[in-house]
């Protein structure tokens, strides 16, 4: 990112301390996002989303694997992001691996819950065909292809609705087994099932610029930030997880105040986010016909 001079900079976070951020829009508004489905025909499912300069893709392959003998109950997911130099000239070499790596573990621990898998967004037990023996394995790989801030945000919700456009194959049991034996199963060519995304949760990330906190910030706004607070938050106004960035720290209340104004964004951001879903799937529905 080009830097900014000390003009720019009081610009910037003078406009933040009046609520009109340089590009108008208010601490707590979102730029405009834009979202198509079904960008990858090879994947089960993808999606690409725009917040303003921000552009992502998010593509889901599933396929039949093991579960865990720790949980036997349960399918499997893996979350993958690759920051394209092309995307930010800092991203080439070590600075893109580590910030793909950060971003990776951030929504594997703001969707999924965790190690624990606890308050997990993804519910895993409905990727089970035999408990025990088969189950789905979600491979989720996701690319910054422009990069202006708030990528986690943007990665989030392409990731949402590249699930929505997720169609895995129906599976039946056709031999059962005994033992540690695989049961023989047939994978279907014509039947499929959508993922269900109804428990799927948005991340919202409150950035720290001086006394305020903002939404959906761009990469100016970020190069000012003391700290950033990222909230997952599902359709029920439950946090689903919590991860920070920055060497601030921050007083238990105002987290407790972000987590408040998370749930009311998310509110926003599910219903923007399901209108640009639906109009993208009719879409693509219209065109295979």
């Amino acid at each position: 990112m080009v830097g900014l001079s000390l003009g720019e900079k009081h610009f910037i976070k003078g406009g933040i301390d009046q609520n009109i951020r340089s590009d108008g829009r208010k601490r707590d508004s979102y730029r405009p996002i834009f979202v198509e489905t079904g960008v990858i025909p090879q994947a089960n499912g993808s999606a690409r989303v725009r917040m303003g300069a921000t552009e992502v893709i998010a593509s889901v392959k599933a396929e039949l694997g093991r579960p865990s003998a720790l949980h036997p109950d349960k399918g499997k997911v893996a979350i993958f992001v690759d920051c394209s130099a092309v995307a930010e000239p800092t991203f080439e070499g070590r600075g893109g691996e580590e910030l793909s790596a950060e971003l990776s573990v951030a929504l594997e621990r703001c969707l999924l819950g965790g190690t624990s898998g606890a308050g997990a967004g993804i519910d895993l037990t409905s990727l089970i065909v035999a408990e025990g023996k088969i189950c789905w394995d979600l491979y989720i790989d996701s690319l910054v292809i422009s990069s202006d801030g708030n990528l986690l945000d943007a990665l989030a919700a392409a990731i949402k609705a590249a699930l929505a456009n997720t169609a895995i194959p129906k599976v039946n049991i056709s031999a059962a087994a005994s033992g540690d034996e695989q049961p023989e199963v047939d994978i279907s060519d014509e039947e499929f099932l959508q993922f269900d995304t109804s428990a799927v949760p948005v991340i919202i990330t409150l950035t720290q610029v001086g006394r305020h906190y903002i939404v959906d910030a761009t990469s100016e706004e970020e190069s000012h930030m003391s700290s950033a607070v990222s909230i997952s938050v599902n359709r029920k106004g439950h946090i689903c997880g919590l991860t920070k960035r920055g060497g601030e720290g921050l007083d238990p209340s105002v987290v407790s105040d972000m987590i408040s104004v998370a749930q009311h964004l998310s509110e926003l951001l599910m219903s923007r986010l399901d209108s640009e879903i639906s109009a993208a799937e009719a879409e693509g529905g219209d065109e295979e016909l």
